[in-house]
């Protein structure tokens, strides 16, 4: 039953009356087109491409997407190493939207996400090498991908155009996303046929779920400054309770879309003790990125994402994250691939003083590639297969424990909403 929960609740948006995107207007702004929407408040490219559902009625306009991905996860297919993991899984999300204008130049606007992760994978996650972020059982999750919030974003907003050119803004939620980072991961058009958080998430999207969230903005033109108040410490393990509000953390970003094809953002934020198990540590956390995505046909479309992100703890060296994806959709055809390289400490990876100084920063690199086709579309929703190989190459010293070039691979299904045309 917890398996098919988001295919289900899928299912029943596809009942919902399509209509054309550019039908319905950005959540922050009537005069910007819904294709700039990103996670939160974030701006993706004008010209990105949409999948979903949309019913429009008695003045409101709603709009249905998800993910699913069931499949078959292996770390470690050589079993060169002791750190690897195999599960079968299925991450998900589900999202539901709505807005409603207000007078002549106001815009109302909510948002709902949904994830059924820790129902189907469980509270350690699913294996992921050198991932690093969160906890299970007063543990730290190392070479996993914590599941996310069956909660993971309940917010509103309220949009007012005071010209065609100029909004002001306020969004609130628990949870939901401060104004730091590029637009996360899975949503994302560079990174959408990719079922696998990447390794540099906690130094660059990793506030995507954030329980207390209160974000001010303008725009003019093509420009946008923005401002949070936000709690800093991560979710915690009970992954379908709300957290407590703290708003002990800042955060403010910069973004400028200068064509329909480009986003481009700078960010910087001071995130209180974000993890549990070490309270007293606190980060200033910094990014900057930019993402490019091109209509091709109908049918087909490019999307690639540049980033960088630094996390500063106190009293130690800064560590680095570099990240660049794409996504090339090509019909029924889905050709990805990301590279990473990120810096770790001993401490992050949870290794003994045998390793080192725990502040040792460990460069970590792994490139992943993959390819989805689409077997079948009923009711406009889409049935993908596909599958990824990813290698992994990490310090001298960590070889014992992950062996030289780790190799993993996934086969899976992918279920989405057909694109809006």
């Amino acid at each position: 039953m917890n398996r098919n929960l988001s295919a289900v609740l899928l299912s029943l948006a596809i009942c919902a009356t399509r209509l054309h995107a550019q039908e319905m207007p950005s959540a922050f702004s009537l005069n910007l087109p819904m294709s700039r929407n990103g996670s939160g408040t974030s701006w993706k490219p004008d010209a990105s491409p949409m999948y979903g559902y949309m019913l429009h009625t008695s003045g409101w306009m709603f709009m249905f997407h998800g993910d699913v991905f069931p499949r078959y996860n292996h770390q470690d297919l050589r079993g060169k190493g002791s750190r690897g993991g195999e599960k079968w899984d299925a991450p998900d999300m589900l999202m539901a939207m709505g807005q409603h204008k207000v007078a002549t130049n106001g815009l109302f606007h909510f948002n709902i996400m949904l994830s059924t992760d820790a129902l189907i994978a469980g509270g350690a996650g699913y294996p992921l090498l050198f991932q690093t972020g969160e906890s299970w059982q007063n543990k730290p999750l190392v070479d996993r991908q914590h599941p996310h919030d069956l909660f993971s974003e309940l917010s509103v907003s309220y949009a007012q155009a005071l010209s065609p050119k100029t909004d002001v803004f306020v969004y609130l939620s628990y949870p939901g996303e401060p104004a730091l980072g590029p637009v996360t991961f899975m949503h994302r058009p560079s990174a959408m046929f990719m079922p696998d958080a990447p390794i540099s998430h906690h130094w660059a999207d990793a506030t995507h779920i954030t329980f207390g969230v209160a974000t001010a903005g303008i725009r003019y033109d093509n420009w946008r400054l923005e401002g949070s108040s936000f709690t800093g410490r991560e979710p915690d393990e009970h992954r379908y309770d709300f957290d407590k509000p703290r708003f002990d953390s800042w955060s403010g970003r910069l973004s400028f879309n200068p064509a329909k094809d480009w986003a481009l953002q700078v960010s910087h934020g001071y995130i209180k003790s974000p993890e549990a198990l070490h309270p007293d540590e606190n980060i200033h956390r910094t990014t900057a990125s930019a993402t490019y995505t091109t209509s091709l046909s109908p049918s087909s479309w490019l999307a690639a994402t540049a980033l960088w992100g630094q996390n500063k703890l106190t009293g130690q060296a800064p560590s680095n994250a570099a990240l660049l994806e794409a996504t090339f959709k090509l019909d029924k055809w889905a050709f990805y691939a990301r590279g990473e390289w990120v810096q770790k400490s001993l401490e992050e990876l949870n290794l003994g003083a045998e390793y080192g100084p725990e502040d040792d920063l460990m460069r970590i690199a792994t490139a992943t590639a993959g390819l989805t086709y689409d077997l079948f579309t009923c009711h406009h929703l889409t049935v993908a297969g596909g599958g990824q190989l990813s290698v992994y190459r990490s310090a001298r010293r960590l070889q014992d424990l992950y062996g030289k070039t780790p190799l993993a691979g996934e086969l899976y299904l992918h279920l989405y909403p057909e694109r809006m045309r």
